[in-house]
């Protein structure tokens, strides 16, 4: 990996970091008890900030070593699949076995910016927020080991 796009890389992981960091008592809250409306619109826009992160970092790395970035309107889509597989260029960003629940963070980001805030249902991102440290340590790990074989 060229040392340019590292270090973009990198500081998209520090700031994913921040992010989990600066809301773990609004994460820890959503551990303990049903969060009210305020509390789950906040957690709504976090998980929102949480795969815009991931975006941002797969942006970067599609447009460095794919031909082109997906430009249709199912781009978020394709570039989330993209990372699950290999090119002539790059290996894969993410190991299979996280694709479903990454799946599952798109589509609520998709849900929270094209909704409204009264819509938000805590049954649909209980399970995003209470897995989020175990997914965010296995995506660490996988740009980690792309950044050392790229």
């Amino acid at each position: 990996m060229n040392e340019k796009l590292k270090i973009k890389v990198l500081f998209e992981i520090s700031q994913i970091a921040k992010l989990l960091d600066s809301h773990k008592p609004l994460l820890d809250l959503c551990r303990i008890r049903t969060p009210d409306l305020i509390e789950i619109s906040a957690a709504a826009m976090f998980l929102h900030s949480f795969y815009n992160g991931i975006e941002n970092i797969l942006r970067l790395i599609v447009k460095v070593y794919d031909d082109k970035l997906p430009n249709d309107n199912k781009w978020h889509i394709e570039l989330l699949g993209r990372a699950f597989v290999s090119n002539q260029n790059r290996k894969n960003v993410f190991r299979k076995e996280i694709l479903e629940k990454m799946e599952e963070y798109l589509k609520f980001r998709h849900f929270v910016r094209h909704s409204y805030g009264f819509q938000l249902e805590w049954e649909r991102m209980e399970d995003l927020i209470i897995d989020i440290n175990d997914i965010w340590k296995i995506i660490e790990e996988d740009i980690d080991n792309f950044i050392k074989s790229n």
